[in-house]
């Protein structure tokens, strides 16, 4: 019995040595990574935004940016802004519990994050906008276009994650943290540890057969994500991606307006020959670019591609896959990660499960 009684004390205290690390943790990385931008509540949430002021001259109309998975404003501000600045008026903002911006009360979908996103685009003036998505922004991106057709002037999707994929698997850590009482012992004790363990690793595999610009996890910020409140929102999306995209995904062909999708042959995280080629077949006119051995990460390694597409749907000419066969020559011999970094292919045997779960 008393080796019973230890060994719950022991877990005990493990458990608020983890707990007390996790919060120290996010204390620093908060410290580190201050808001670079403002405040404003919308639809009940408080949204951290940058809205560059469209320019006298412009050239392009506004330019509505929504970052992926695991990610903040920094991964779509960094490489754009200095490509776009002058030509448009441009929107970059925290997703709903990702960054600096609070969750909300109606963000566990992208439908909720769409109508913030339209909120937010109301309070900074914008009403049309060319929307540009990379990865799991690309589902939101999809369902902005669905549910605000108006406000949309083309669309942008950059690496996509848009379709449901066989057997609609996630990482293991992403079901557990959704649930009520053992996510949140897992996010408030292993989020920062065990994240802060794995971040380069993911990062490499997240640009993979392509180099990481140099401190590109610092610069964009991505640790914000391991602190618990991100990382359960963060959780919450990818788990819920697969049957978003089940009941979206009949409506694509809804969608209207002019579309570019860039995608590369040689993305390790999402499955582009569902993802991208899906959405070029359902998006009536949709122009798809296929970048040979680009990853993940066109928004950064092919950024002169996406804003030649962001031109193109905005009515400028561009030859975009003129374009792409340059970006190819410039990247042809890059293999970082390669044999480390799987390009896997879609899976075909295993069981799909249910939108209702």
């Amino acid at each position: 019995m008393n080796l019973v009684y230890a060994l719950i004390c022991f877990l005990l205290a493990l458990i608020l040595v983890l707990a007390g690390a996790t919060r120290i943790g996010a204390w620093l990385i908060e410290r580190r990574n201050p808001p670079v931008g403002q405040f404003v509540t919308v639809n009940g949430t408080r949204m951290h935004y940058v809205h560059v002021e469209n320019p006298q001259g412009s050239d392009l109309p506004p330019i509505v940016f929504i970052h992926g998975a695991s990610g903040n404003l920094k991964d779509q501000m960094l490489p754009f802004r200095p490509a776009l600045e002058g030509r448009a008026g441009m929107l970059f903002f925290d997703r709903p519990g990702h960054g600096w911006s609070a969750r909300g009360e109606t963000n566990e979908d992208p439908h909720g994050q769409a109508k913030t996103i339209a909120a937010l685009m109301d309070h900074a003036g914008i009403g049309k906008a060319v929307i540009v998505g990379h990865s799991f922004g690309g589902a939101v991106t999809a369902t902005f276009a669905l549910d605000y057709p108006e406000r949309v002037a083309g669309l942008v999707f950059l690496a996509p994650a848009t379709h449901p994929w066989p057997g609609g698997a996630t990482s293991w850590y992403y079901a557990l943290t959704k649930r009520p009482l053992v996510g949140r012992l897992f996010t408030e004790t292993l989020s920062w540890p065990g994240g802060a363990m794995r971040m380069q690793a993911a990062t490499d595999c997240v640009f993979s057969p392509n180099r990481p610009p140099d401190n590109y996890g610092n610069d964009a910020s991505i640790s914000l994500v391991l602190r618990p409140r991100a990382f359960r929102a963060n959780a919450i999306d990818v788990e819920g991606l697969y049957r978003h995209a089940v009941m979206l995904e009949p409506r694509y062909k809804e969608i209207a307006a002019p579309t570019v999708i860039i995608s590369g042959d040689r993305d390790t995280v999402v499955y582009e020959e569902i993802h991208s080629a899906g959405l070029a077949r359902d998006i009536p006119g949709a122009e798809l670019v296929w970048v040979h051995n680009l990853g993940h990460k066109p928004d950064w390694v092919a950024t002169d591609l996406a804003v030649a597409a962001i031109e193109k749907v905005a009515g400028r000419a561009a030859d975009l896959q003129s374009l792409a066969k340059t970006v190819e020559a410039r990247i042809a011999g890059d293999n970082f990660g390669v044999g480390i970094c799987v390009d896997e292919k879609p899976p075909t045997a295993a069981p799909e499960p249910s939108p209702a779960q």
